[in-house]
């Protein structure tokens, strides 16, 4: 921690294979995915004021809205952690955006988890990384998965997580100028009746060895047929990105945002000449 307060990064994720196993009693979608937190970020500081507040940077330059209000789940965060640390205080929170907004790669959960590290630090709560996970279940699904800082097998509604073993890939993802609400995904699931993909055991092994040719073709949404059903445009992004050579393509969370796996960087860079504001990343990001 500086005079400036404390910076974290927000790293953004992809979902490498998503799979929706059913609806649960309590409204919830019983999931099993892999999360891959990539290098595109966000940047988030903290730093010691009175009261509670969240600025955006850049989120003009990003499709969608980023709230700077109640709804922000950086603000939701604090408030949040503030309930359980005996030191908590007043913060302002500064939000720098890369990550494009409402696209499926997880930018507000990252804020979110950047925001509970950050503040963990600089007000002293030391709090360990369960309890700060049982805070950001209650923030949001994906939190916990974030506040990992590394791939993750998340199970449950996103609550259940475990380590996961995977090699640096290199993708290209783009993104469009409007998200698609996770609720509204799940009940297109519940309403087409979706089935569930296959046994990620063989992607796994894939992606722990960092075979991408064998990666590729193996990575998988449960999500996208009703999305595509409802966005066609994503679909066609999707094949859009396997003709320029990508080694396979997957629509990341909720979409819209759709990821395709290339050999390396040169090879990434060589396929995003082709779609307009697309962005080259690899995951998992540099210790």
């Amino acid at each position: 921690m500086t005079r400036a307060g404390v910076l974290r990064e927000a790293n953004a994720k992809l979902n490498v294979f998503l799979r929706v196993l059913g609806r649960r009693g309590d409204g919830y979608h019983e999931l099993e995915s892999l999360v891959l937190p990539i290098s595109l970020a966000d940047g988030v500081r903290v730093r010691r004021a009175d009261g509670l507040r969240v600025t955006v940077k850049g989120a003009e330059r990003l499709a969608g809205a980023v709230p700077a209000g109640g709804l922000n789940l950086a603000l939701v965060a604090a408030l949040a952690l503030g309930d359980v640390c005996e030191r908590s205080g007043g913060a302002e929170i500064e939000i720098t955006k890369r990550i494009p907004v409402a696209g499926g790669l997880g930018g507000g959960s990252a804020d979110a988890a950047a925001t509970l590290l950050a503040l963990n630090e600089l007000w002293g709560c030391r709090l360990d990384p369960a309890t700060l996970a049982d805070v950001g279940a209650r923030v949001g699904s994906d939190v916990p998965a974030m506040l990992v800082g590394g791939p993750v097998l998340m199970r449950g509604r996103g609550e259940l997580i475990a380590p996961a073993t995977v090699a640096r890939s290199w993708w290209v993802i783009v993104s469009f100028g409007f998200g698609v609400r996770s609720p509204d995904a799940y009940r297109w699931w519940d309403e087409d009746g979706a089935s569930s993909g296959p046994d990620p055991e063989p992607l796994l092994d894939a992606a722990e060895t960092g075979d991408v040719e064998v990666l590729g073709p193996l990575l998988f949404n449960d999500l996208e047929p009703p999305v595509f059903a409802r966005h066609p445009e994503v679909a066609e992004a999707k094949a859009r990105l396997l003709e320029a050579g990508a080694l396979g393509a997957v629509m990341s969370g909720s979409g819209s945002s759709v990821a395709g796996l290339s050999r390396d960087e040169a090879h990434a860079k060589e396929i995003a000449l082709g779609f307009r504001g697309a962005v080259v990343t690899s995951g998992p990001p540099a210790a």
